[in-house]
């Protein structure tokens, strides 16, 4: 049944109809139109008043204090289905729909390593309904090496939290010769441009990971970049491509089969999720360090107690026991933080990133 919500009107009767679709259609009656038409109106009206629950139950127009959500949320995705930003959100989604009372949905929009997702949302209206599961490329490393985005990491977006994290993994597929990290460097140096790794695309973490990897080890790798971690595994399983320095959600299931082959870790430290693999640094390349991140943000405007009411859940759920397994079997570890740690996080990893992409010279204008 449609809503209504009722204005005053002093000389002229009107009503707004708001069907599901949220379409808005006008009808109004005036004082000065012909007798008996406005008999009608007023009697339209008048049925619809009695048909109508009290005001105090209906729903508020736009603005503060509001209740949120009013409808359906949109999270955005800036991968496609497959890779680990799609994996973390559909998680995230699925326990934020039951918090708000409203489905939250998963919107993949793919391409340009994240960068078509964040120009979406950072034109969305900022009301709420519109978020992202942003991804370290659009936000941290893009702003590095790419000299006009379409968007201003800093400028168009408000954090919400910082969601999960975990280190890269280096996978080969389980032709290539080599059990360790100093056996494939020594392959590479003996092969010069004949292996080839895979990345969802040029700026991605994984390209500035196995480029920083390129620069600190001495080796002549080829990149080959995908449109999607989903992509660049099929290819890497199927033998096409030789390694890949992926986040660890979309391979981890791969490497636990024996599809690929685990050779280290690109965090400093041995990650608690998977303790029995090695770090890069542990293999010969010291001081390599490189890790993925997940976090909430909406558009930029987005009223304060809105921001506030999506923190309040996604740290709620990111504390659930549920939440936690399910993101540790994918290889990523739930964090929760406040939009301002959060703030000051992205912006610690983009003067990171900034220097990572200068050193090893990577430019993609």
């Amino acid at each position: 049944m449609t809503a209504m919500t009722h204005y005053q009107y002093p000389d002229c009767m009107r009503f707004r109809s708001s069907p599901a679709h949220g379409e808005t259609v006008s009808m109004r009656a005036c004082a000065g139109v012909p007798r008996n038409k406005a008999l009608l109106a007023g009697s339209v009206c008048a049925a619809v008043a009695l048909a109508a629950p009290p005001a105090a139950a209906q729903p508020a127009a736009a603005g503060a204090g509001t209740a949120y959500p009013l409808k359906s949320v949109r999270m955005v995705i800036g991968f496609p289905p497959g890779g680990g930003t799609d994996i973390v959100g559909r998680i995230v989604a699925l326990k934020l729909s039951e918090a708000l009372g409203q489905q939250v949905i998963a919107d993949n929009r793919g391409g340009a390593a994240g960068q078509i997702a964040a120009e979406l949302v950072a034109r969305a209206p900022p009301d709420g309904h519109t978020l992202m599961m942003a991804h370290i490329a659009a936000i941290s490393i893009l702003p590095g090496i790419v000299t006009k985005l379409p968007y201003d990491p800093q400028r168009d977006f408000a954090a919400v939290s910082l969601v999960a994290i975990g280190p890269n993994l280096l996978v080969l597929h389980p032709s290539v010769p080599a059990k360790n990290v100093k056996e494939l460097i020594a392959l590479a140096r003996a092969r010069p441009g004949q292996l080839h790794y895979a990345t969802p695309g040029a700026g991605s973490v994984q390209h500035l990971a196995a480029e920083l990897f390129k620069l600190q080890a001495q080796v002549d790798i080829l990149h080959v970049p995908y449109k999607g971690s989903g992509q660049s595994i099929i290819d890497l399983i199927a033998g096409n491509v030789h390694m890949d320095f992926d986040s660890v959600p979309p391979v981890i299931h791969h490497v636990r089969s024996g599809r690929l082959r685990a050779l280290a870790v690109t965090s400093a430290q041995r990650f608690s999720l998977l303790p029995d693999i090695p770090t890069v640094t542990e293999g010969g390349v010291p001081g390599f360090d490189m890790s993925t991140w997940w976090g909430l943000v909406t558009p930029a405007a987005v009223r304060k107690d809105i921001l506030a009411r999506l923190h309040t859940e996604v740290t709620k759920l990111l504390t659930q026991a549920e939440v936690k397994q399910r993101l540790a079997t994918v290889g990523a570890e739930a964090v929760g933080n406040s939009p301002e740690a959060f703030t000051a996080f992205i912006r610690a990893e983009r003067d990171k990133y900034a220097r990572i992409a200068k050193a090893a010279n990577i430019q993609l204008d």
